[in-house]
């Protein structure tokens, strides 16, 4: 079978509908029914309920969900075996966030190399969208993000709170702020920011990376809500100052992974992030 087929049936599932599958996939929608159509004859089953709310998985369709994922991962892992180099015995694909690989995830993989040396670790930088495909599709092991979605075969498990802080660059520009960059955390940032600040106006700035905004912040000025993990420094290095009197609020960081795997690697993955979890838990406390 045709990986190209179990790709695009992956994005349809993951997506919901052949238009949003077809605009990850950069192909026509024509070229996802198409497909969709192939891989069907081929199995002699119809995967999809097609309808006005989009594509839902036909019980055909939740049991090819398995093989597909599998059928992919077994590709991709070819691919990276092929090259892997002499002495080590297992590869793990971790992404996420760019936020939690400053100050969280760097130290995940220091630990990883020294509790499993023979393994190979390649890391990536993602959004949720983004994160989830490649766990459907089952060449991510292990997502580190914000807002997960639920989806089949995919445990959701919490690993430590942000606690995201308001910030300026001088605290005489006061607040609200002209220069206030809005972050976007996600919705559950923007349901708690806009119960607290109902009268803010509109945000000339708005960056979808923490990152970016702290640069922002340092180079022009300004304010803005960002984890206290990735403040500490500036905090207390006196480049940025807490605005007084503002709200805290919280923001889960989640790790999603294949629900039922046996890999052994993986499992020994997971403890590493448990474990650094709850170090960076005591440490916010």
């Amino acid at each position: 079978m045709d990986t190209e087929l179990a790709r695009t049936f992956l994005t349809v599932a993951a997506t919901g509908n052949f238009v949003a599958a077809a605009s990850r996939l950069h192909v026509t929608q024509s070229t996802v029914s198409a497909r969709i159509h192939t891989l069907e004859t081929l199995l002699g089953a119809r995967l999809f309920h097609r309808g006005r709310n989009g594509a839902v998985l036909t019980p055909s369709g939740k049991r090819f969900l398995r093989h597909a994922k599998n059928l992919v991962r077994t590709v991709e892992q070819a691919h990276h075996d092929v090259g892997l180099p002499q002495g080590f015995r297992d590869v793990l694909t971790l992404s996420g966030r760019i936020a939690v690989w400053e100050g969280f995830l760097p130290h995940w993989v220091a630990w990883m190399q020294k509790a499993a040396p023979d393994v190979s670790l390649r890391l990536e930088i993602g959004f949720e969208a983004d994160i989830m495909q490649g766990l459907i599709e089952g060449t991510v092991d292990i997502g580190v993000m914000y807002t997960p979605t639920t989806r089949s075969g995919l445990e959701v498990e919490a690993l430590f709170d942000e606690t995201l802080l308001l910030v300026t660059s001088d605290l005489k520009r006061g607040w609200p702020d002209d220069g206030y960059i809005h972050i976007d955390w996600g919705p559950e940032f923007h349901a708690q920011f806009s119960d607290h600040f109902p009268d803010a106006p509109p945000p000339a700035l708005v960056a979808n990376i923490g990152w970016l905004g702290v640069q922002q912040l340092l180079t022009y000025g300004g304010s803005g809500y960002f984890p206290q993990r990735l403040l500490r420094h500036y905090l207390v290095a006196g480049q940025l100052w807490r605005v007084p009197d503002a709200p805290q609020f919280k923001l889960p960081a989640y790790m999603v992974y294949p629900r039922n795997s046996d890999n052994a690697t993986l499992k020994q993955a997971l403890d590493g992030l448990r474990e650094l979890a709850r170090t960076e838990q005591a440490q916010a406390t």
